[in-house]
């Protein structure tokens, strides 16, 4: 949350307008006209204009923009900063943006729907996002790589930075969809030179050597040229002022500011040096710093000469610094007047507290080096946000306070390992657990909250069996009267006996925890949600669990129409419900703001879920390397944070992508790396997500069926089915129903693997499982293709069920069918294949898609095309299945 947005209710698109709007044109501006050419042809590709500050990165922008306008196309404009690294609070400023541009929905303003509003877009559109450079968090970046990956062919991105985004470049310009505007494109021409003087009325003042040699000097760059046009006005010696013109372009701003500075009458330096540390600019917050200065008026003269502020028009006139320029400000002010920054800082802070505004009020408090006001701000607004489950935002405040402060305060020390869990992870907030003493306080605010957080601070690292334990004493010690620990720990031990299987008790005390809560823990009414929404998905209510799991995620957008740190509990359950109904762009859009969270965390079966299903997509989608890199980087994980079950995890799903690409014996290699017996023991005795269906006992399963022996494996799998049913695990028994059938049709009993996997498919589509069909492969396609015929054919059709069958086979796309082998064919293939059609033909095998084969090849995605029908035609086949089976045979690939 930034310094100037206000807390809890009043955040919403009002509070943060001023972003929206890019710095009023100037007068004397110089047209780039080959830039906004460049800008506004490239309608469904990435434009990056990317140079160092006072290229005129944003006055080309500006212009671009004006003249999409003209022609018709919707814009907006959003000016970055390094509030928006809060995923939250970039996530309401996309969707006001959608929102702006006229194609969100009712969800739009949320940010839950704002990326899919944009690529699903049939109008053409222009969003703008200027000072990129400010953004790292990787959140925020996956959002923005998605909205380029999925743009609209009327769709423009246009992102201004000052350095190169992490946003999958290389990637674009294989595919041509980034055009690339850098600073060699932005230097001013010695003919932009010359125009922007002649605008400036100066057109006479230096020769034309002079001026020659002043572009030559500031090598086109655009500030440095403005700047001298204004020290020019006051300068008698022109070409004295030529000569001694030099220096890298940090330094030329700084000596143009300096000189434009000191030229400057008392007032208005004093006036620019005080307010050099807001973040924006009115009146009201500028006279709190210069109490004895006419503030409307000078804002008004400055914004009059264009000379230092960006004016934006807003509900009411306000203004911003240019970067560079306040910058050097705030430089001046601490070399100048170090004693004036505390104080001012003050100010600030307590203009923002009269306001009713803690979060900048606190801001400038810690900015200014007064942390006992800090705290003492903290300690009036700290529960309010804890709450509201505003994680982020509490851990870095206390990151910023000297550890004195925090222990002369246990109360907000408490809250700070509440953050601390959330935001950076629960062994780090252990220790400062360990450390406050509070389980042994006299104060039994800190023995409440001590007590509700330890059990769920267990179960975070997985010590679910001592977590268990903990906690039951903590409940005898229920009521407090402290209604938030007390509402937390009800729901970590829900969640705890879910994950011990004790559903019943589980179910009491969530229901217990909803009437401690009372509607006032937008946190605990997530953490409820999100854990009856578990039970719900393991008994097989995919329909409840996902209505639930988007009530969770949802839960603090009533109060603060944001996303937090605590909310990554309810967005990795969603995503792994949306993606089971096959939505695979909704399931993608919350990994990129949940999969960075989950990974600074470190929650187990969290990491596992979502690295898991990054990965399942990007093979999907055919990127094979994306796929493969997500289980190394899960595995990676595992290791780094001592983690067996996470590491033994990221095996049993690299082994199953290695058997869908055909590779017995690797996937077999993987299956031995990921046995651990005394793991899956543990394992067999819980519930994990993580592990509903993808355990070990299934991973081996799976793999027999598929390369072994599969009449020795009816016996096991009769086995897991009567367990799961008994356990009530429905979802897991639908998995183990679609082996089932696999290995009956392994053994030649085709009745009877039909009439498994009808079962199986009636009891899905009653929820509307998908991905737990797809995932399983084509063989399991080839048996839903044989029950829809009998389906179809005999004279009780469910429509429904109908309807169910052909969505799920068109989700298979082609699958594979009985090829028998020629004479011909055995004796060889009449023309035989080119080196790089045997490329083709391995890429295929592994799931590459076309366009990714394209990108690995380094060729079009047409050239691709043509390697395919070259291959069919050799064959004889007559689609990609075919091609595979054949070569197959032929021993071509593996």
């Amino acid at each position: 949350m930034s310094a100037a947005t206000p807390a809890g209710p009043s955040v919403g698109s009002a509070g943060l307008d001023n972003k929206f709007n890019p710095p009023a044109p100037m007068a004397a501006q110089v047209q780039r006209q080959g830039l906004c050419e460049a800008i506004c042809r490239s309608a469904g590709q990435l434009v990056l204009v990317s140079a160092p500050a006072g290229f005129g990165k944003t006055t080309a922008m500006v212009q671009a923009r004006a003249r999409l306008e003209q022609t018709g196309v919707s814009t907006v404009w959003l000016t970055l900063d390094r509030a928006d690294n809060d995923v939250s609070r970039f996530m309401i400023c996309l969707g006001e943006a959608v929102t702006r541009l006229g194609l969100g929905g009712p969800d739009a303003a949320a940010g839950v729907d704002s990326v899919q509003a944009l690529a699903r877009s049939d109008i053409p559109f222009a969003l703008f996002l200027d000072e990129f450079e400010t953004v790292h968090e990787a959140a925020v970046l996956g959002l923005v790589r998605e909205i380029a990956d999925h743009l609209p062919r009327g769709g423009h991105l246009i992102i201004g930075s000052r350095s190169l985004p992490q946003l999958g470049l290389a990637r674009l310009r294989v595919r041509g969809l980034l055009t690339e505007i850098d600073a060699d494109r932005l230097r001013f021409s010695l003919q932009d030179a010359l125009t922007l003087f002649e605008q400036r009325r100066q057109p006479n003042v230096l020769s034309t050597e002079q001026l020659f040699r002043l572009h030559q000097k500031t090598e086109g760059w655009a500030t440095a040229l403005w700047l001298a046009s204004i020290a020019l006005d006051r300068t008698v010696d022109q070409s004295d002022f030529v000569d001694r013109f030099s220096g890298s372009n940090r330094a030329v701003a700084d000596y143009l500011a300096e000189d434009v500075l000191a030229r400057q009458p008392t007032h208005i330096r004093r006036f620019l040096l005080r307010t050099s540390l807001l973040r924006q600019l009115d009146a009201s917050v500028c006279a709190a710093l210069n109490p004895r200065a006419d503030c409307v008026a000078l804002l008004e003269q400055l914004d009059a000469e264009h000379l230092f502020l960006s004016p934006v028009t807003g509900a009411r006139r306000t203004w911003r610094y240019h970067s560079l320029f306040a910058d050097y400000l705030r430089t001046q002010l601490e070399r100048e007047h170090p004693d004036d920054v505390a104080r001012l800082h003050l100010a600030a802070s307590g203009w923002y507290e009269s306001k009713d505004r803690p979060v900048p009020a606190i801001d400038h408090a810690i900015e200014g080096g007064d942390f006992p006001h800090a705290m003492s701000l903290l300690d009036s607004h700290a529960d309010a946000f804890l709450e509201q489950g505003r994680m982020r935002l509490l851990s870095r405040w206390f990151a910023s306070m000297p550890p004195s402060q925090r222990q002369a305060h246990p109360r907000l020390e408490m809250i700070a390992i509440w953050a601390a869990c959330f935001t950076r992870g629960p062994w780090e907030a252990m220790e400062m657990l360990e450390r406050s003493g509070a389980s042994a306080s006299d104060d039994p605010y800190l023995r409440a909250n001590a007590n509700g957080i330890r059990p769920m601070l267990l179960a975070m690292q997985d010590r679910n069996e001592e977590s268990l334990e903990v906690g039951r004493e903590a409940l005898r010690q229920l009521p407090t009267g402290h209604q938030f620990a007390d509402t937390t720990l009800l729901n970590a031990m829900a969640h705890n006996l879910a994950v011990m299987g004790d559903q019943r008790e589980a179910q009491q005390l969530l229901d217990a925890a909803r009437r401690e809560q009372g509607g006032s823990s937008t946190f605990n009414r997530m953490y409820t949600e999100s854990t009856e929404g578990l039970l719900d998905l393991q008994q097989g209510r995919l329909r409840q669990a996902t209505a639930r799991f988007r009530l969770a995620v949802d839960a603090t957008h009533a109060i603060s129409h944001t996303h937090t740190h605590g909310n990554a509990l309810a967005g990795v359950y969603y995503a792994c419900a949306v993606y089971e109904l096959n939505q695979l762009d909704q399931a993608e859009h919350l990994l990129n703001v949940y999969l960075p969270i989950t990974r600074d965390i470190g929650l187990p079966d969290h990491m596992i879920l979502a690295h898991a299903m990054r990965s399942r997509i990007a093979f999907i989608n055919g990127d094979v390397d994306a796929a493969s890199l997500a289980i190394t980087e899960l595995e990676y994980l595992g290791n780094q944070r001592k983690l067996p079950r996470v590491v033994a995890a990221a095996k049993l799903e690299r082994a199953r992508m290695l058997q869908l690409q055909g590779n017995a014996a690797a996937a077999h290699d993987e299956l031995m790396r990921a046995d651990d017996p005394t793991l899956w023991s543990r394992e067999q005795r819980q519930r994990m997500l993580a592990h509903d269906i993808q355990y070990m006992a299934m991973a081996r399963l799976r793999w027999e069926i598929a390369f072994g022996d599969a009449g020795a494996c009816l016996g096991r799998l009769d086995a897991e089915k009567k367990r799961a049913a008994e356990a009530g695990r429905h979802r897991r028994l639908l998995v183990l129903r679609l082996l089932h059938a696999l290995a009956l049709q392994r053994t030649g009993d085709m009745p009877a693997a039909v009439t498994e996997i009808g079962t199986a498919l009636q009891f899905a589509c009653q929820e509307g499982f998908m991905r737990l069909i797809l995932d399983e492969g084509p063989a399991v396609g080839a048996l839903v293709q044989r029950y829809q015929s009998l389906h179809d054919s005999g004279q009780m059709r469910d429509p429904l069920l109908g309807d169910y069958l052909q969505r799920l086979l068109q989700a298979f796309g082609p699958l594979p069918t009985e090829i028998e082998a020629t004479p011909e064919l055995l004796g060889g293939v009449l023309e035989p294949l080119t080196r790089k059609e045997i490329r083709v033909l391995q890429l295929l095998v592994e799931g590459y898609s076309n366009s990714a084969m394209a990108e690995k090849l380094f060729v079009s995605d047409s050239t691709v095309r043509t390697h395919l029908r070259n291959i069919n035609m050799k064959f004889g086949a007559h689609s990609r299945t075919q091609a595979v089976a054949i070569a197959r045979r032929l021993g071509l690939i593996a």
